[in-house]
């Protein structure tokens, strides 16, 4: 980037402040436009001009950088680009600015719609027990460009269909993608839009994919990478990494086992690929596999993703509230035998009806919340008739208080109470650790313990 560039940042939540620092450090003319008066004041300083609202970019602006989940459809995004300005995310920004330095770091990437923030956690975690200098960013909370504020070895990068489409320069040293399903669609229009923004983690050095998706094998042969090497819950061939005699093996980098099943946590097949891919994408930036093996063993999920909040008389309650869409519900309750589900919110155009019908022998009962709660309904009706359903209608926390009370009483010994919405939360929640705190707080007064 010229020093002097005039550069519109739209949007001044999560990623504006490293976005904003960074412009400046460059030298650049500043702009911050959001539609919220109150967060864009916290942008206020010198050098940065603020303007509510804006729907055509300033006379003179040379390029626009916009926050990851503004679509290409929004006004100001739309004046831009009629007015031949560039368009891009605060992620190919950090990228732009590494190819500057002397000594850029690596770039390894980790997306899917499903479990890419374990994937990254335990990716980091197997980093750091290799001695590397290594920081977990981009969706799974710390911006790029804040993570590139410490001067790290290498960034493992968790990245969104959002901020891969705003990111076209993007190479990784390795990129990984986990599985496709429907998510997004009314961000992106469709699901070949969805999984074409995806495949962009593909167009590195190596390219990692897990085959077990046919969708994804099909993008991992395609993919423009010099080095392809899948991953699959099967007995894995060459350039296959995946699980045999009840361990994890590499037959891509190497011919080595690299731990056994029982070290994983969280386990079931969503786990064990999540580590398998974690565990290839280190492997190929040449962690030796003894790191893997100490990294996989000390990692533990974040807060959220399948935590098992208290257990009383017989029966499990599972806080899956990161399970905001149908592919991830259905791994969710894979992984129990009989399941009281808690589900709903925002469906975001997604079908519900290939998960029910999967997850109805699991059914003990089932809870609906949130504003989408109907058309689960009307898929239960289809192919799941014999399970009893409740709803909720009320649209606070009280709603998820009544929710896990229906679902206690409608569960019995051995059953798993599971809140994995395959839902967004914002139609009652702030996010979906917003949702997940209201589950556990709800579970633990029901069974009388401290919040």
């Amino acid at each position: 980037m010229s020093d002097g560039m005039r550069v519109l940042v739209a949007g001044a939540g999560v990623t504006g402040p490293s976005v904003v620092r960074a412009l400046l450090a460059d030298g650049a003319h500043v702009t911050v436009t959001d539609g919220n008066a109150d967060r864009l004041a916290k942008l206020a300083g010198p050098g940065v001009e603020l303007a509510v609202g804006l729907t055509e970019p300033p006379a003179g602006t040379d390029l626009v950088v916009t926050a990851p989940g503004w679509k290409p459809t929004a006004p100001l995004l739309v004046a831009a680009a009629e007015a031949g300005i560039e368009v891009i995310g605060d992620v190919e920004l950090a990228w732009r600015t590494c190819q500057r330095m002397a000594t850029p770091p690596a770039w390894l990437v980790v997306t899917g719609t499903n479990g890419k923030t374990t994937t990254v956690g335990m990716l980091e975690s197997i980093l750091k027990a290799a001695g590397v200098h290594a920081i977990a960013c981009g969706n799974i909370g710390l911006p790029v460009l804040e993570a590139l504020e410490s001067a790290p070895e290498v960034l493992a990068v968790e990245l969104s269909s959002f901020q891969l489409h705003w990111a076209p320069s993007v190479r990784p040293a390795a990129g990984a993608l986990l599985n496709i399903a429907e998510d997004h669609l009314d961000w992106h229009g469709s699901l070949e839009a969805y999984a074409q923004a995806k495949a962009r983690a593909l167009t590195g050095e190596v390219a990692i994919g897990g085959v077990d998706d046919p969708y994804v094998a099909k993008l991992l042969v395609n993919s423009p990478a010099p080095r392809k090497v899948g991953v699959t819950l099967d007995e894995p061939i060459d350039d296959q990494l995946g699980l045999e005699g009840g361990k994890l093996v590499d037959r891509a980098f190497g011919d080595e086992d690299l731990v056994s099943i029982t070290d994983v946590t969280p386990g079931g097949p969503p786990g064990l690929t999540d580590a398998l891919v974690a565990a290839a994408v280190a492997r190929a930036y040449g962690v030796p596999a003894a790191a893997v093996a100490d990294g996989l063993r000390g990692y533990r999920p974040a807060a959220h993703r399948a935590a098992v909040v208290a257990e009383l008389a017989g029966v499990t309650y599972v806080n899956d509230s990161k399970a905001t869409n149908p592919h991830a519900a259905a791994a969710s309750i894979r992984a129990h035998d009989r399941v009281v589900w808690i589900a709903g919110g925002l469906l975001k155009g997604a079908s519900v009806d290939e998960l029910v019908a999967e997850a109805a022998p699991r059914l003990a009962g089932v809870v609906l919340i949130g504003q989408d709660r109907d058309v689960i309904a009307a898929a239960l009706a289809r192919h799941a008739p014999d399970v009893p359903v409740r709803s909720v209608t009320a649209g606070d926390d009280g709603a998820m208080t009544s929710a896990v009370e229906l679902a206690g009483a409608m569960a019995r010994p051995g059953d798993v109470v599971l809140l994995a919405p395959a839902a967004a939360s914002m139609d009652m929640f702030t996010d979906y650790g917003h949702r997940g705190r209201a589950f556990a707080d709800a579970v633990l007064t029901r069974l009388g313990l401290p919040t």
